[in-house]
């Protein structure tokens, strides 16, 4: 068997470990982040004043598209 291709072989099995490793990583971070973005928004949202609501007149007081 020739040496030059089995460390070919090893050097790429150990390069695929290795960026597998590097992805599961990458995809932990990705959610967390994206974890911290949905409650940084969900606070905003909250933050934000409920319009008061028409009580008089033909627009408005039909349908309340904020319930």
């Amino acid at each position: 068997m020739d040496v030059a291709l089995t460390n070919s072989i090893i050097n790429t099995a150990t390069a695929l470990a290795s960026a597998k490793t590097s992805d599961a990583v990458n995809v932990a971070v990705l959610k967390q982040a994206m974890n911290m973005q949905e409650v940084a928004a969900a606070t905003l949202l909250e933050a934000l004043p409920q319009p008061a609501l028409a009580t008089s007149g033909t627009l408005g007081t039909q349908v309340n598209t904020y319930a």
